[in-house]
C-alpha cells in the first residue's frame, strides 16, 4: 500500500523521509500505540527511552495528518486554560493553578532536549508575538502579561506598546502585543520524523501504511490491522481527528476543524527583514486568529480562519490571500508556492481529552490548535500512565467534557454555529 503525503512546504522540504514496513504478521509489546503524530511519536520516544518495547502503528505516514501539517508555533498558550484550572481542582486541589501554569511550559523542555540529544534537524528558533488586533483585546493581554510577572516566565516576556510592535512586525495593524522569547517555532514535519527516528533507533517497531480496523479488548488487548495483529500489555489511542476507532464511547467528543496555511515565494533578504526582522512566530487575539512566521527559506507562512463544518475549504490560497496582504500590503500580488490543509481536533470546553477505553486501553486527543507543545507533555504522561504513575492523567481523565448527542456531523454543526457566534461578538466589541 503506497501513501502519498499532502502537498505543501514542509513535504518539499523534508529532511529524510520516513520508509517504515507496513504491518503484517503477528507480533508481541509491552505498550502499542494507533498514530504517528505527535502524541504518538513522543509517546513512543518516551517509553523506548524507559526500556519498554513499542509499536507505532500509522495508517498512512509518520506525520501524515495534523502534526506534519500545522503553523510550527511551539507556545505556552493552553486553550481552556482557566477551565481547566476550575475542573483540575476536583483532582488537584490548590496545586491546580501551579500545575496548568507548569503545563504551559514544560514541553517547550521535552522538545528543545530531544531535538539536542538526537540531533533532529528541524530548524528550532526562539522568538513568539501575540499581538493584540483590536484595541479591546488589549485588556486581556495585559491581565496574561501581569500574571507572567509572578512565574519564572517573567524574565522571558516583554510588553511592547503599539509603536514597539510597529518597529518589530513590519506592519500596523496591531495594538500592543507581548514578546516571548522563550516560544519557539519549527518545521514540524521534520520534528515528528526526527522523533520516530530516535525512537526506532531505541527499538520500537514503527509500521506505515497500516490503518487499524480493531481493538480487541482484554487481558492484553489486540490491535488489528488488515494484514497484521500487534497484541500488548496496553494500548494508546492516539489519532486525534483523523480516526473513526472507538466510535462507541467516543463519538460527540472532538469534532475536526480544517485549517488552512500558504506559503509564499522566497523573498528577499530586504523583504524578509522589513516585515519580521526579529524572525518571530507571531499570533493575534482573535477567537479565529491568524498566524505566521519565515522559514529557513524566507518565505512567510501563513495560516488563519477555521472551517468548522467538518470538510476542507475549496481553495486556501484564494481564501487567505486578502488577510496575508492586510498584514503585509507590502506583499500585494505576491506568488502562493504551496498552500494546504490539516484537520485540527476540536474540544467544546478546549481541554486536552485523556481516558480509558478499558483498564488497559487509553487515548489522548483534543488540542484544540494548540498541538506541538502539548502532545509532548501528552506524551509523558501517557508514558506516565501505561507505567503505573497516574497522578497526572488523572487530573485530565477526570475533568467533565461535554458530549454532544446523534452524530459526529451534528456536533461539527453546532461547533460551526457557535463559533460564529463568538466572532459575531468580537467584531461588535
Amino acid at each position: 500500500m503506497t501513501v502519498a503525503r499532502c502537498p505543501s512546504y514542509y513535504t518539499a522540504s523534508i529532511v529524510e523521509e520516513s520508509d517504515y514496513p507496513s504491518l503484517a504478521g503477528d507480533h508481541r509489546v509491552d505498550i502499542a500505540i494507533i498514530g504517528g503524530g505527535f502524541t504518538g511519536v513522543a509517546t513512543a520516544v518516551e517509553l523506548s527511552e524507559r526500556g519498554y518495547r513499542v509499536a507505532v502503528i500509522e495508517a498512512n505516514k509518520i506525520g501524515w495528518g495534523a502534526s506534519g501539517r500545522n503553523g510550527g508555533q511551539v507556545t505556552g498558550s493552553l486553550s481552556g486554560q482557566d477551565a481547566m484550572i476550575k475542573q483540575m481542582r476536583r483532582t488537584l486541589g490548590r496545586d491546580a493553578e501551579s500545575f496548568v501554569w507548569d503545563l504551559r511550559w514544560r514541553g517547550h523542555e521535552i522538545i528543545k532536549a530531544r531535538v539536542e540529544k538526537y540531533g533532529i534537524p528541524c530548524d528550532l528558533k526562539h522568538g513568539h508575538l501575540q499581538a493584540a488586533y483590536k484595541p479591546s483585546h488589549l485588556q486581556a493581554l495585559r491581565d496574561d502579561f501581569a500574571a507572567s510577572q509572578h512565574h519564572w516566565i517573567g524574565e522571558h516576556v516583554q510588553w511592547l506598546d503599539a509603536d514597539l510592535v510597529n518597529q518589530t512586525i513590519g506592519t500596523t495593524l496591531y495594538h500592543g502585543a507581548i514578546r516571548n522569547d522563550y516560544n519557539m517555532h519549527l518545521h514540524p514535519l521534520n520534528l515528528c520524523l526526527g522523533e520516530a527516528r530516535a525512537a526506532a533507533s531505541l527499538g520500537a517497531r514503527i509500521f506505515e501504511a497500516s490503518p487499524v480496523v480493531d481493538i480487541e479488548h482484554g487481558t492484553t488487548p489486540t490491535v488489528v490491522g488488515e494484514h497484521g495483529r500487534v497484541q500488548a500489555d496496553s494500548v494508546i489511542l492516539a489519532g486525534n481527528a483523523y480516526h473513526r476507532l472507538e466510535r462507541g464511547k467516543l463519538s460527540g467528543k472532538l469534532f475536526p476543524a480544517s485549517l488552512g496555511i500558504v506559503t509564499t515565494e522566497p523573498l528577499s533578504d530586504a523583504t524578509a527583514a522589513a516585515i519580521n526582522p526579529d524572525d518571530l512566530a507571531v499570533y493575534d487575539t482573535r477567537f479565529v486568529l491568524d498566524y505566521y512566521r519565515l522559514t529557513a527559506d524566507k518565505r512567510l507562512l501563513f495560516g488563519g480562519g477555521a472551517n468548522y463544518s467538518g470538510k476542507d475549504s475549496d481553495d486556501v490560497g484564494t481564501e487567505l490571500r486578502p488577510r496575508l496582504e492586510h498584514t503585509f500590503p507590502q506583499l500585494q500580488g505576491v506568488r502562493l508556492d504551496y498552500q494546504w490543509q490539516g484537520m485540527a481536533g476540536i474540544v467544546l470546553n478546549r481541554i486536552p481529552q485523556l481516558g480509558k477505553l478499558a483498564d488497559n486501553v487509553y487515548y489522548a486527543q483534543g488540542y484544540s490548535g494548540h498541538g506541538i507543545a502539548t502532545s509532548h507533555i501528552v506524551g509523558e504522561i501517557m508514558a506516565d500512565a501505561v507505567t503505573g504513575t497516574l497522578e497526572e492523567f488523572d487530573a485530565f481523565a477526570n475533568v467533565k467534557h461535554w458530549r454532544v448527542p446523534f452524530n459526529d456531523r451534528f456536533g461539527n454543526h453546532l461547533l460551526a454555529l457557535g463559533m460564529w457566534y463568538y466572532q459575531l461578538l468580537e467584531k461588535l466589541r
